[in-house]
């Protein structure tokens, strides 16, 4: 898979009379993970609908590998950045496996057919995610968390070099959400995928980064490795919480433990 940069230049964006980012510059590293994390109305999912074209920038831009999304065609653009919005909506009594094999139709030319390759990305995106097994079940009668899985099997579908994803572990249960991680991680590790996820659980983003990205009031705040970015001071001035940062002993990354007014020992934590 070719290797694709993305860049955000001084983006500004919003809606109506409201600004939501603020003149931002971002760098996503080619061929790896980038975890967004902030406070909320931050800009998090607004950044990440700018740069997939879905809102216009008022200033700067969006460039791939160098050209301005705006001037790419809208079927070239899909078939190489995918993006997952918070709380997609699905057609009316359209079928799981209707629904993911909608991730191929930018792969579809106007006279195409459907084609084995279309069957075979289908059936692995089913199966990476679990959700073979329901595949003729229609997604309104879904759980949430089921659901989430489908909407993650249609971007996978999809195939694209670049993918973002706003809050993908959604109404998942914290088994779900490690399998989802460790899914992307899987594809980004063996096919170089490169991904752009918002995450609000500062762990799992401190342990699933490649680079860990801190938002706030429309401002890149910090950007860099998890252990660099996840630290008491930035977590103060991002969230307005205390905290004590340890390292996990699983992943060896930074961990954020929260210090509230209550259940807290009267002793500094080491």
């Amino acid at each position: 898979m070719t290797i694709h940069s993305l860049t955000a230049a001084g983006l500004s964006a919003g809606y109506g009379d409201t600004v939501i980012l603020n003149g931002l510059d971002l760098t996503v590293l080619p061929g790896k993970i980038t975890v967004i994390v902030g406070a909320n109305a931050c800009g998090k999912s607004t950044l990440l609908r700018t740069m997939s074209r879905l809102i216009s920038p008022r200033q700067g831009q969006v460039l791939l590998d160098g050209k301005s999304i705006h001037q790419a065609p809208s079927r070239e653009l899909a078939r190489r950045m995918g993006l997952l919005p918070q709380s997609p909506i699905a057609p009316e009594g359209i079928t799981v496996a209707d629904l993911v094999s909608r991730g191929r139709h930018p792969h579809q030319g106007m006279f195409s057919r459907w084609t084995r390759k279309d069957d075979e990305a289908v059936a692995a995106a089913l199966e990476a995610t679990r959700t073979t097994a329901l595949a003729e079940r229609p997604v309104d009668e879904l759980s949430g968390g089921q659901r989430q899985r489908v909407w993650i099997a249609m971007a996978l579908a999809q195939q694209t070099e670049i993918l973002l994803l706003d809050e993908p572990t959604t109404f998942l249960d914290i088994s779900h959400q490690i399998e989802v991680l460790d899914l992307l991680t899987d594809l980004n590790s063996a096919r170089g995928t490169t991904i752009v996820m918002v995450l609000h659980d500062l762990n799992l983003a401190a342990r699933y980064a490649d680079c860990l990205v801190a938002m706030a009031e429309g401002r890149l705040h910090v950007s860099g490795k998890p252990e660099d970015v996840l630290t008491e001071e930035n977590v103060r001035q991002v969230f307005g919480l205390e905290s004590r940062i340890i390292t996990d002993p699983t992943s060896g990354r930074p961990f954020m433990l929260p210090m509230g007014r209550h259940r807290v020992k009267s002793e500094q934590i080491d």
